[in-house]
């Protein structure tokens, strides 16, 4: 039978330790309880010294490789957020099952098959069994759990309500993820038209329009084909006689944009942008607020301090344009001042927003009206990225039409002048 170390507490709040021999750590903890205790940390004594050893193990090897070299994450660093909102939301099915943090970790390292999570989820395992709390542990990991994720937890490590917060955080994931989801979806139909359509027409003027030139020179006997006709052939061979050039000038473009939109101006510019676009820019705007709006409500509901939450806020927003928004909020609150006065300045939140939050302010109930401003939003998200497949649809296959039936016709011209001669 195994052997579980023990640390708890009596009634007086004297410190205690021990060893209990019981089936499992479940068992363990029972027992305690029966004889008065109030367990803080339970671990089993064999796993502790097997772990130990897997300690030694690793320190020694990274001694072989080089003084002061340390593998922090053998399999790279981040972690993808689909698989990420899948293990928060098992955690948080366990802990409010009951099941003690430490030992659902254990579970979850078990099943996961993301290598880079389960060496994750490893290292905060040991890190619990060291005495760290679990924000600490997670705090060890930035590039794969952010800020918002290990405030939320922190504060409800402090609040005593991780279950809460875990079962909170599962639910923002979840969410985030089906509207990126639904962005994805709505934007793959035109990427995948486009790619279509440039294959197309890549293959007609290299391969195909060139043979009907040769036809044609024949046919005619060195006459003039109609206007249309070499125009078109005039790109044909532009195309064909230069097309590394052409690579070359489309791959150089691509190289500048990117650099341009790394820079400070460059990026507010661009963020600018996306939010004007005719079809795409709604969508953006809308996705952008209800991101806003969901992270601070669900930060400010879980007891994180506000100055910190629109900290936090701030650097996900992953707009530039609503990050310049939110620092003119915060040094607002920062001086004790509202929200809704900076909101309103900012020309980025619309009036039904600004007044919601407003209404939130004066009632105390700030949380819930964020909340439930970002599940608007989400219905309009829905709405909107309806609303643009629709428009899309129409608009690329009118698009596809013009440019193949373009060079349909120009290739039927001369074809029509040779038929009225004979």
């Amino acid at each position: 039978m195994p052997k579980f170390n023990y640390v708890a507490m009596d009634s007086r709040g004297k410190e205690t330790k021990g060893t209990l021999n019981v089936a499992n750590q479940n068992e363990a903890i029972t027992r305690l309880k029966e004889m008065g205790y109030f367990p803080t940390k339970v671990t089993e004594a064999a796993s502790a010294k097997k772990k130990g050893k897997k300690k030694t193990k690793r320190s020694a090897a990274s001694k072989k490789k080089g003084k002061g070299f340390q593998l922090k994450l053998p399999f790279g660093g981040g972690v993808k957020s689909k698989v990420l909102t899948v293990f928060t939301r098992q955690l948080a099915t366990l802990v409010d099952a009951g099941l003690p943090l430490l030992r659902g970790l254990r579970v979850l390292e078990k099943q996961e098959k993301n290598k880079r999570l389960k060496f994750v989820l490893g290292e905060l395992s040991a890190s619990i069994e060291g005495g760290s709390t679990f924000s600490e542990g997670l705090a060890q990991h930035p590039r794969v759990f952010n800020k918002l994720f290990i405030n939320m937890v922190k504060a409800g490590e402090l609040g005593g309500v991780l279950e809460v917060v875990l079962n909170r955080l599962s639910e923002f994931m979840e969410k985030a993820q089906k509207i990126k989801g639904k962005v994805k979806a709505a934007m793959f139909y035109p990427i995948a038209v486009m790619v279509v359509a440039v294959s197309i027409l890549t293959l007609l003027m290299v391969w195909v329009v060139p043979k009907f030139e040769e036809i044609f020179q024949d046919m005619l006997g060195g006459e003039d084909m109609p206007k249309f006709t070499t125009v078109v052939l005039g790109i044909s061979r532009a195309l064909v006689n230069s097309f590394g050039k052409v690579a070359a000038g489309a791959f150089a473009i691509s190289i500048v944009f990117w650099l341009i939109i790394k820079t400070k101006y460059g990026r507010i510019t661009f963020d600018w942008l996306k939010l004007k676009l005719p079809v795409l820019g709604p969508v953006v705007e809308k996705v952008a607020i209800a991101r806003f709006c969901r992270t601070l409500g669900t930060l400010v509901s879980s007891g994180v301090p506000i100055l910190q939450a629109l900290t936090i806020v701030r650097e996900t927003a992953g707009n530039v344009i609503i990050a310049n928004a939110v620092t003119l909020i915060h040094e607002s609150v920062k001086e004790g001042e509202t929200i809704t006065a900076p909101l309103e300045s900012s020309k980025v939140f619309p009036p039904m927003v600004v007044s919601m939050v407003d209404v939130g302010e004066q009632t105390g109930a700030l949380p819930e009206m964020l909340l439930r401003i970002a599940d608007n939003y989400d219905e309009e998200v829905d709405n909107a990225v309806e609303a643009m497949t629709s428009l899309m649809e129409p608009i690329m296959i009118v698009f596809l039409a013009v440019v193949v039936g373009s060079i349909v016709i120009a290739m039927f011209l001369p074809l029509i002048a040779i038929m009225d001669k004979i």
